[in-house]
């Protein structure tokens, strides 16, 4: 293939624009909280086969996952002109139900079929299901929201408004999901256009070439990277708290195989899936993996679908890291994924001692809050992660009171939470000596705590509450987090990892995230 290095690296810059342009259109004009101020949302561009070209610096558990969703909707929905399937099927590319993936292709004037495709993922505070923001303590699939195969959400230009209302009717904030909707629309639309006016100005075959190209020099790279790990079988396992539904010490099991510049990954003898909702579905896996894998290659090069060619993943239909329909999975995507890169990095750390960092928070801290707002008699639905201490590496210490490894939100600042929800926000600060002791310590966590103005039903889904961030080279692990609910009648309530409560006008729910591990012994 004739490929100008200089060019490739134009391209390189063109296509990653395209997709934070669109993630900025998304940002801009949404309606909720969460994707316009956390910016809880992922947008990539895709070739003709669904293999991703390249990402916008978003979410990582959406990222890696993506393309399997764009697979699903092309194989299943033929798109024209002016169309835009949308889905969020854990089972046919998805993460959870919260995150909906609007796809779109692109056409030419020279080709009766797409020649590109651009997707965007948000998650929506709220799909549905059996507690306010559709992060429940489940056991299946069916209680956790409205299940979205692919399907035309716009067809030819116009919106297919008996599905819109029919998605609608089964959310508790439908107004705010119709303008996250729109706002998904609308950077698709960005996504479609800037593609076109890239075609104009080179050509489609210049174009394809060069997309083609990339996920080439990516995987050259990726190769290069691997083969400077020793070759070698490294093993490491470590466990998720429970499941909220009575299983405990859940084992992820990992042996890397490192072979001439390629990454065996075999996670058969992981624990089977379990009843509660911490099941991760293969693709979260899959992206679990693709974050470790670009996190080591010290190279600017775009994450598309080169860099995962030199690695195989192994994983047992039926376990928690693959699991099958209907297993619950609200959990999988945002808890699970988190342990996954900390068995990975766990593992690489036997062969990489000094490039590996102990391990960060290992979880999102999520906390879903929804009710009716008793001053106005609206609806509302608060979700968000909260950050905590991220790992200490050979270098540095760890970052203190911040997102790490799946997840790469902002938080919601104190004025857009007291303005938009009834809360009043009483501490939000860091949490000292969380973080493990080291040569180099680990980050600290944080704590938040928020006192309602309003009843409302609470759900936290958290881990490391009772296994704790480990740490590295004779480092210390991180302290464990907690979650405590101080009742307005003066009662404390010390909650475990994942629950679900009600809560009356004049509580207050206390969250204080893990610390990130240490690394080096202290005397150095």
């Amino acid at each position: 293939m004739d490929i100008n290095p200089i060019l490739l690296e134009v391209f390189k810059n063109r296509f990653t624009s395209i997709a934070e342009e669109m993630g900025v259109t998304l940002t801009r004009t949404a309606y909720s909280p969460n994707i316009k101020e956390r910016r809880d949302l992922s947008c990539a561009l895709f070739d003709a086969q669904g293999e991703m070209i390249a990402q916008a610096a978003h979410i990582p558990v959406h990222l890696g996952s993506m393309p399997l969703s764009v697979q699903s909707a092309i194989a299943a929905c033929p798109m024209e002109p002016g169309d835009m399937v949308i889905l969020n099927d854990p089972f046919q590319g998805g993460t959870h139900l919260p995150d909906v993936t609007l796809v779109a292709p692109v056409f030419h004037q020279t080709s009766d079929k797409p020649v590109f495709y651009v997707a965007n993922r948000a998650h929506h505070a709220d799909i549905g299901g059996m507690s306010a923001g559709s992060m429940p303590l489940s056991t299946s699939l069916y209680q956790e929201g409205v299940i979205i195969p692919p399907l035309k959400l716009i067809r030819k230009g116009q919106r297919n408004e008996e599905l819109f209302q029919l998605i609608l009717s089964n959310v508790r904030t439908p107004q705010e999901r119709e303008g996250d909707f729109a706002a998904q629309v609308m950077a698709n639309m960005t996504g479609v256009r800037r593609i076109g006016e890239l075609i104009a100005k080179y050509d489609l075959d210049t174009v394809t070439r060069y997309a083609t190209g990339l996920m080439e020099y990516a995987e050259t790279v990726t190769r290069k990277t691997l083969a400077a790990i020793p070759d070698g079988e490294y093993r490491f396992g470590d466990f998720m708290d429970d499941d909220g539904a009575g299983a405990e010490d859940i084992l992820i099991d990992l042996v890397a195989m490192v072979q001439g510049g390629e990454l065996q990954l075999d996670f058969t003898n992981t624990a089977d899936q379990v009843r509660g909702s911490i099941n991760a579905v293969r693709s979260i896996t899959l992206s679990a993996v693709l974050y470790v894998v670009r996190s080591l290659i010290d190279q600017d090069i775009p994450t598309n679908g080169g860099c995962l060619r030199p690695v195989t993943v192994t994983t047992r239909p039926g376990s928690i890291v693959d699991a099958t329909y209907p297993a619950a999975v609200a959990g999988g995507n945002v808890e699970t994924s988190q342990r996954i890169v900390d068995v990975v990095l766990g593992a690489l750390a036997r062969a990489l001692p000094e490039r590996i960092p102990a391990a960060s928070q290992g979880t999102m801290n999520n906390v879903a809050i929804g009710g009716m707002d008793e001053r106005n008699g609206r609806p509302f639905s608060y979700y968000e992660t909260l950050a905590g201490g991220m790992g200490a590496s050979k270098r540095v210490p760890g970052e203190s009171a911040v997102h790490s490894h799946m997840t790469n939100t902002l938080n919601t600042p104190i004025e857009a939470l007291e303005y938009t929800y009834p809360f009043r926000v009483l501490q939000y600060a860091i949490c000292p000596e969380t973080g493990g002791p080291g040569r180099h310590p680990g980050g600290d966590g944080l704590v938040r705590e928020i006192e309602l103005l309003s009843g409302a039903e609470i759900t936290v889904l958290s881990e490391r509450r009772r296994h704790a961030p480990y740490g590295l080279q004779g480092g210390g692990p991180g302290a464990c987090g907690a979650n405590t609910i101080l009742r307005a009648d003066g009662r404390t309530q010390t909650m475990p990892g994942k629950f679900q409560a009600r809560l009356s006008t004049g509580d207050k729910v206390r969250i204080v995230t893990p610390g990130g591990g240490g690394y080096g012994s202290g005397d150095g």
